[in-house]
């Protein structure tokens, strides 16, 4: 196996991707929006600069790319700690697969930890 291959894999830690979590993000934001308002509002106001007559309430929500980076990477940390936490479980069952059951098992305390 070349060195270099593996010293550059466990280097680059894959996270996900910005866009996908701003867009969650902006999913979320709408319905709590939707919810709060009577249901207006759309995706595209929610990037929308505010204008200074708005309420607080009727403010678009954004995020700014350094808050995006640091919800990638504990979004990152997080799903990888549950792979480990259920593989962990797994293999004292005598498993070599990952089950349902396993991730069901570890994510009430996974869920306190973080």
């Amino acid at each position: 196996m070349d060195e270099g291959a593996t010293t550059s894999d466990s280097s680059a830690a894959e996270t996900f991707d910005p866009d996908l979590i701003h867009a969650i993000f902006k999913l979320v934001w709408r319905r709590r929006a939707g919810k709060g308002a009577g249901g207006g509002g759309s995706i595209e106001d929610i990037d929308a600069e505010r204008a200074p007559e708005t309420s607080r309430r009727n403010r678009s929500t954004t995020a700014n790319a350094t808050a995006l980076k640091v919800s990638c990477e504990l979004l990152r940390i997080f799903v990888t700690e549950a792979i480990q936490r259920s593989a962990f479980i797994a293999e004292a069952e005598d498993g070599a697969v990952i089950e349902p059951t396993h991730l069901e098992r570890v994510l009430p305390q996974l869920l306190l930890d973080f």
